[in-house]
């Protein structure tokens, strides 16, 4: 009986993260916009153009840097640059990661909201369920840790110079490579973001998503059906999309950074991550990529839970 929730949930996730890939790859890339390790800094050193003479000394020229687009121009502008395929770029790490991450919390969770439910009401208290998420949450990102680092990377990829770009053919070549060129740990890079970010969007999604349900069923407003769920889920997506952002981003910086061998990492954790993302780009910083974080948050958590629900359908017989 337990296994079943982790098949369900598995098959929902799967079909709900890769229904919604191309806005959460849009999300990483905004994001990553403004981040101070990425070419084209503020300030560049460049010779006259008319500097014929070896020996003449360049001149520290102020670059301005390129606006921050919205998320719609960031599609238009990979679609043109990197063609439509780019919009599913990493998409095999998004399968793994839901196989992996979103199959082991939803199957947790599952287990928990049993065992946790009161038998002779049959309800679960609100500080119950977000245990049960924070729980599910926490042990699922561990487990899908390397998909999650293989996934950003790829995402990104495409943002760099030709020269720069790490041309992972799978999210399988991404794992191996990045055990065999920075040690096994990498793999879990920014990892405490990742349970950080995972706990807080398990235990409000998921349990958010139950409170409301019940309350919409209980009060009469709806009946249990498709539109309860809709409903439920649009509002349990903007509760995680509120949550997590912040931790969000840090989490996609952090594990995008690239370190050369024998130079200082750019950034030394997540703290120092998001200090020197505050100090340079102001608090707001935080929440760079929201609007496609809940673009892509709410169509997800419709698609993750309506299909749940379906599969539940499908499987009671199970």
């Amino acid at each position: 009986m337990g296994l079943k929730g982790f098949v369900e949930g598995g098959i929902a996730s799967i079909i709900a993260g890769c229904s919604t890939h191309p806005l959460d790859l849009i999300k990483v890339r905004m994001q990553l916009q403004g981040e101070t390790q990425v070419p084209n800094p503020a300030v560049q050193t460049l010779r006259p153009a008319l500097a014929f003479q070896t020996g003449a000394a360049p001149t520290a020229v102020h670059v301005t840097r390129p606006p921050r687009v919205g998320p719609i121009t960031v599609g238009v502008r990979i679609v043109q640059q990197e063609g439509v395929v780019a919009l599913f770029s990493g998409v095999s790490a998004t399968v793994l990661r839901q196989t992996l991450y979103s199959t082991t919390r939803m199957g947790l969770y599952d287990i928990l909201k049993k065992k946790w439910t009161d038998p002779a009401t049959g309800n679960m208290p609100l500080v119950s369920k977000i245990g049960a998420g924070l729980i599910a949450g926490g042990i699922g990102a561990v487990v899908g840790n390397p998909a999650d680092v293989a996934m950003v990377r790829m995402q990104a990829d495409g943002r760099l110079p030709l020269a720069q770009r790490r041309n992972y053919k799978s999210v399988l070549d991404a794992i191996t490579r990045m055990s065999k060129q920075e040690g096994v740990t990498s793999l879990w890079r920014g990892s405490s973001l990742t349970v950080n970010r995972a706990m807080l969007v398990t235990a409000s999604q998921l349990a958010s998503y139950d409170q409301i349900k019940e309350t919409i069923l209980q009060k009469g407003l709806m009946k249990d059906g498709l539109g309860t769920h809709v409903t439920a889920s649009f509002a349990a997506g903007f509760v995680a999309a509120v949550a997590s952002n912040p931790v969000d981003v840090i989490k996609t910086r952090v594990m995008n950074m690239k370190v050369e061998p024998g130079a200082a990492p750019p950034y030394t954790g997540a703290l120092d991550c998001a200090l020197k993302t505050v100090r340079a780009e102001g608090p707001m910083a935080l929440y760079k990529g929201f609007i496609p974080t809940i673009s892509r948050q709410g169509p997800f958590t419709i698609v993750l839970f309506v299909t749940l629900e379906q599969v539940r359908k499908l499987l009671k017989d199970f």
